[in-house]
């Protein structure tokens, strides 16, 4: 399956970064993607405040990149906001190519300073999608330092995880985000396709406290391999990945079938 990252450094303007994401389309079906992935916030990046932008799934905004994603005939996944009882959800639209789904980010970014939970509302389900008949898993930014939610996305048959981020900057914040990729490839046994938002630095902007974006979005393999990168600044990434290469290497490493609960001493339920 041929993947493509595009790597944006969204605005505050929803409208302006739905022609990110045109453009963004565009550039990676031409190139013979089958899915192409934008970052966490893409409808407007984090620093402001969100209930007036947030929208539902069947929203102008939503509505668009659906319009995006068919005209083209490619899966697009895309990080947007959703109202929830006076707060948002941090929303992951997957549409095209046979696909129409959505996934709330499950753990929130308090941490480094940052309340994402004073704002947005947390989703408790995991959700895989099946994209040409393969399975493909979603996950959001902060998520990637929780290993149990890309294990469950395995043992539901997930060969690759789609995972969209706004990542925070400071001092070794971008070794943890190429590490922790990587980490959660290897210990799940699935490809980790993870886009993040260009640093806006590289774009005249700035970080602020809001976690804004470093870039270097990466493509790992299940064995914790980089199978391609960008740098910092806006870019368009597009990898081919044999996806029948993940169970494997997952049953090589033993990483679902071995799975213990070290609270209770027993096998944990995933595989």
């Amino acid at each position: 399956m041929r993947i493509a990252l595009a790597q944006i450094a969204a605005t505050t303007d929803p409208a302006a970064n739905l022609d990110l994401v045109r453009d963004g389309v565009r550039r990676a079906a031409d190139a013979g993607a089958r899915i192409v992935a934008f970052p966490e916030a893409t409808m407007c990046r984090f620093g402001i405040p969100l209930g007036p932008v947030a929208e539902p799934l069947d929203g102008p905004w939503a509505t668009a990149v659906r319009e995006a994603a068919a005209g083209a005939g490619i899966t697009v996944v895309a990080g947007m906001f959703t109202p929830a009882d006076g707060r948002v959800r941090n929303t992951l639209l997957v549409t095209g190519g046979g696909v129409e789904a959505s996934y709330d980010k499950i753990h929130l970014y308090d941490a480094f300073g940052f309340a994402e939970s004073d704002t947005v509302a947390a989703g408790d389900t995991p959700v895989t999608v099946a994209v040409d008949g393969a399975t493909i898993g979603l996950a959001t930014c902060y998520d990637v330092r929780f290993p149990a939610l890309f294990q469950r996305l395995a043992a539901e048959g997930a060969d690759a995880v789609v995972l969209p981020a706004s990542w925070g900057a400071g001092e070794g914040k971008l070794a943890q985000w190429e590490l922790l990729v990587r980490a959660r490839a290897l210990d799940s046994g699935t490809f980790v396709a993870a886009c993040g938002q260009a640093d806006p630095t590289t774009v005249g902007g700035e970080h602020g406290k809001a976690p804004t974006g470093v870039g270097h979005s990466l493509v790992a393999g299940p064995n914790g391999a980089v199978l391609g990168a960008l740098g910092a600044e806006p870019g368009l990434l597009v990898v081919d990945i044999d996806l029948d290469a993940a169970v494997p290497v997952r049953t090589a490493t033993g990483v679902l079938a071995n799975a213990r609960d070290p609270r209770q001493g027993a096998s944990a339920s995933f595989g």
